[in-house]
């Protein structure tokens, strides 16, 4: 928990945050009074070392009394900020005076001639700290990140921008939410217009279960005071210590512009942050001794309530509140922790799932040789007992790389459309090769219990949207025989056939049954012939005692030897010299 002290100290140090308030401090002046409406008005200006910085700021008469009166509303999913939508949070909502103010200056932002391969700060005070955010947004979702700097944005005093929906979204990008921080002094009442009881309860609560909107804070949070300043990450700590923080300069007109943030900045520049304990006799919990310190620092405890959490003082109340406050955020932040150690990283467990394709591929390779990969696992148990071994073994890395890809999946179909579109280019083929390899063993299974449809009714979600991401993927057409069938489902639409046959062999099947049964095998004469002419069936298909060649041989004893069709005339010709060879037809 020093980290975020240290994160302060190293934020208030260099000159970045002065910078940018003395940005802020140069844009002009804009008419106000209690008849005018609320102005934003921005500036851009250009550091010597090519940085570019934007500052917007607003009108005196933007006060803790409008913010909490009529501009407080939130707008769902507004216009031109659908982008930060996911697959999960479908909808977010947003300050409704905020991304007003933001439309209209939208023009001439769009206008503006910015070296996206130089540096660029984003910066505003007050309501301005919210347009610059939304800029901000605005600017991630047009960049190349691979030709552009991320943008940096630097707020003083803004209100809470969006809802936990909002929040989440932003979170969900690890590129975007480390580009936000948000100077947030105990004197200002700004920053707290919108936290209530209500924010800092349903915060906690995941965003389905949250029948109404409050706002949510989102990014890095940098509390000052006059005695120091500390960073927090997590949303819901950032509400507790903004409930309970002591504000010394209240009042429904009081906004940005009567708080110097800037003297602030250098105070804390010039002075060292170091706080300690008193020796004690007893041991310390050191996660809330370091919570107590950043607490401290930003004047929320006072710093003989600190020590030793206050069991030496008489002021028991003041007390209480203190340790209670220190147990809030300590829960909030371990949570947090938990959740980040817990976070799954596909790129990072990638190499390590490739020793489990090892082993697929070399289970592949055996039964191959004998009777075809689907059909050795489909019947392991009929063929002795180093075949059941082998399948136990498989049957782990199976597991494994399933529930790997899966967690993948459903990680990268959170993002959303253009962060998970580059992530999809990188993870398609590997998602393709474990598709095409883990699957037919799942269906062998499937069907080994006696059930049936597969497509419709057993199979798994993400194996689906792998084949969409490959099929969203132009694939050159292949003009030599595959080593593995390119459809993963291939062995279920045998199956299927397999019980189509078994419909029209059984004599109590009503001919209406009989008929959908025939006209399915039609179908997947198609399908088969369909394969073969683009090469995209393996070979094991045609070996014999394969599933496969038991439902031709059912077939043509039900068609008759007489029946014609493209599929009964290749497998009549059909040659096998280590591949297979498409006869001509024509």
């Amino acid at each position: 928990y020093g980290s975020g002290l240290e994160l302060a100290n190293l934020a208030v140090s260099s000159d970045l945050l002065l910078k940018a308030w003395d940005a802020i401090l140069e844009i002009p002046p804009t008419p106000s009074g209690s008849n005018l409406p609320v102005s934003v008005i921005y500036k851009v200006s250009q550091l010597p070392n090519k940085t570019t910085v934007v500052a917007f700021g607003c009108s005196s008469n933007c006060n803790l009394q409008h913010l909490q009166g009529e501009a407080s509303d939130l707008v769902s999913s507004p216009a031109g900020f659908q982008f930060v939508c996911t697959k999960v949070n479908k909808s977010v909502s947003i300050h409704k005076a905020a991304t007003d103010h933001f439309a209209s200056l939208e023009p001439q932002l769009s206008a503006l001639e910015i070296d996206t391969a130089s540096p660029l700060i984003i910066t505003g005070r007050s309501l301005g700290g919210s347009i610059a955010s939304l800029f901000t947004l605005w600017k991630l979702d047009r960049i190349d990140p691979r030709k552009s700097k991320r943008p940096i944005c630097i707020t003083f005093g803004s209100p809470l921008l969006g809802d936990k929906a909002f929040q989440e979204a932003i979170s969900e990008r690890a590129t975007w939410v480390s580009c936000f921080l948000h100077i947030v002094s105990n004197q200002d009442p700004i920053p707290r217009a919108f936290v209530s009881p209500e924010n800092t309860s349903l915060a906690a609560q995941s965003t389905h279960q949250t029948s109404t909107a409050t706002y949510v804070p989102f990014g890095t949070t940098l509390f000052c005071s006059e005695l120091g300043c500390s960073g927090f990450e997590e949303p819901e700590a950032i509400l507790q210590v903004m409930a309970k923080m002591s504000l010394k300069s209240l009042g429904s007109n009081q906004g940005l512009q009567v708080f110097d943030y800037g003297g602030v900045l250098k105070t804390l520049k010039s002075k060292a942050i170091l706080r300690t304990f008193g020796k004690a006799s007893e041991a310390i919990n050191p996660t809330r001794a370091g919570i107590t310190l950043l607490l401290q620092a930003i004047g929320v405890i006072e710093t003989q309530l600190a020590d030793r959490f206050g069991k030496s003082c008489g002021q028991e109340q003041e007390t209480s509140e203190a340790n209670a406050l220190i147990t809030n955020v300590e829960k909030r932040l371990e949570i947090f922790l938990r959740r980040r150690k817990n976070a799954f990283d596909p790129n990072q467990d990638l190499n390590n799932r490739k020793v489990n394709m090892a082993n697929m591929e070399w289970y592949k390779k055996v039964a191959t040789n004998d009777r075809g990969y689907y059909d050795s696992y489909k019947n392991a148990q009929f063929r002795g007992r180093d075949e059941l071994l082998n399948k136990a073994k498989i049957i782990k890395d199976q597991r494994i790389l399933r529930i790997y890809w899966d967690k993948t999946v459903e990680d990268i179909e959170r993002k959303p459309q253009k962060e998970g579109a580059s992530i999809r280019t990188r993870f398609k083929y590997g998602g393709t090769n474990y598709r095409r390899m883990v699957e037919p063993l799942d269906i062998a299974e499937y069907y080994s219990q006696g059930k049936k449809n597969y497509l419709k009714e057993g199979r798994s979600e993400h194996y689906k949207v792998l084949e969409q991401w490959l099929k969203d993927d132009k694939v050159t057409e292949k003009k030599q025989a595959v080593g593995m069938t390119e459809d993963s489902c291939f062995w279920a639409h045998v199956e299927e056939a397999n019980i189509s046959c078994g419909v029209l062999n059984d004599g109590e099947t009503s001919q209406g049954d009989k008929e959908v049964s025939l006209e399915k095998l039609v179908e997947f004469e198609n399908y088969m012939m369909n394969s073969i002419e683009k090469y995209s069936v393996s070979t094991e298909a045609f070996l014999e005692g394969s599933t496969f060649m038991k439902w031709w041989q059912d077939y043509i004893a039900i068609r008759g030897n007489s029946y014609e069709s493209k599929l009964t005339s290749f497998m009549k010709n059909k040659k096998e010299s280590g591949s297979m060879v498409l006869m001509d037809y024509k």
